[in-house]
């Protein structure tokens, strides 16, 4: 589906960008990718990695708040991939208005440059903190969600289309609580912040996987969210240091208990399939008709999809496993 498009990345030089660009510039003959970030040493660095001076690679920098740079970016591209983000939660709380420009104001641009410059596809990627959120980070990406959907509204004669894949905790990408958790086994003593706790879990060759399934399935304005499986966050720190004692210190503030992925009142438009959700438009008014939905299993009235009440769950030994497979222990 790649061969002879260009493709941009916002915040290109995250772990799901390195990724998936490793991955696109193995398996497609991509005419270019153009990796858009901020941080000048990121993309030096990149730049250095085996596989990445590919002469179909292009390093823009720029910010997601700078609609100009951003539109000229995006200049002759034909799918976007929006994972530019501000993502980690206390920086969020204390940095509130930096964060509603990035990831709202940011999203907007985004939107509008690949309305304006003729952009097919847009995917953006979302959080399970984006379902009925309790920080600001999550309220975000929520906001975010909701006019990468209703974007198209706006796009409805213009060919562009607008669609979120939304999942849960990535093994091994920065921020990630396994390397937190191996610095602490260090010290002797790992805190767990409620023993109760459940989450997603996902790999990043997943998550790829999931957003280029999504390229070739998407019509515009769904969210699309994988059946991942959970774990409880003691079998976790038993998995990456086994015999380190715990220490409980208390749900840190705009943490949740257990993550949600849909909510019982999005699960009135949310349709089943075999390895995912899908989150309907209630009222989409640029021609996404039922005729547009593949056919799958509408969700009964009250379900909900959370890692508390998630069908799938990894063992200790499952997780020990996969673990050693992406080389994370």
């Amino acid at each position: 589906m790649f061969d002879g498009k260009s493709i941009l990345i916002t915040g290109g030089t995250g772990s799901f960008g390195k990724k998936f660009i490793g991955r696109v510039l193995r398996q497609h003959k991509v005419k270019r990718i153009a990796i858009y970030s901020r941080d000048e040493m990121k993309q030096f660095m990149l730049r250095q990695e085996p596989g990445f001076q590919d002469p179909r690679l292009r390093f823009f920098i720029g910010d997601i708040r700078d609609k100009e740079r951003l539109s000229r970016a995006m200049n002759g591209v034909d799918t976007v991939i929006h994972a530019a983000a501000m993502k980690i939660v206390p920086d969020a709380e204390y940095n509130p208005f930096e964060c509603v420009k990035t990831n709202i104001l940011g999203a907007q641009n985004v939107i509008e440059c690949c309305m304006d410059n003729g952009v097919k596809q847009t995917i953006a990627l979302s959080t399970d903190k984006a379902a009925n959120p309790v920080n600001l980070y999550g309220a975000t990406k929520l906001v975010s969600d909701k006019i990468f959907v209703n974007g198209n509204i706006y796009a409805a004669h213009s060919g562009s289309r607008f669609s979120c894949v939304r999942y849960g905790n990535v093994m091994g990408s920065r921020g990630s609580v396994i390397p937190f958790f191996k610095e602490k086994a260090r010290e002797g003593v790992i805190p767990i912040t409620d023993k109760r706790m459940t989450r997603f879990w996902i790999t990043l060759d997943q998550a790829v996987d999931f957003v280029l399934d999504n390229l070739n399935r998407m019509v515009g304005g769904e969210i699309f969210i994988p059946k991942i499986p959970s774990m409880k966050i003691t079998d976790l720190a038993e998995v990456v240091a086994p015999g380190v004692p715990t220490k409980e210190i208390g749900i840190r503030p705009g943490e949740k208990l257990h993550e949600l992925m849909i909510g019982e009142d999005d699960a009135r438009h949310t349709y089943e399939y075999d390895k995912y959700y899908a989150i309907y438009p209630e009222h989409p008014e640029w021609g996404l008709g039922k005729d547009s939905i593949p056919k799958g299993k509408s969700c009964p009235e009250g379900f909900h999809y959370s890692s508390d009440n998630n069908k799938d769950w990894l063992s200790q030994k499952d997780m020990a496993r996969v673990l050693k497979e992406q080389d994370l222990l």
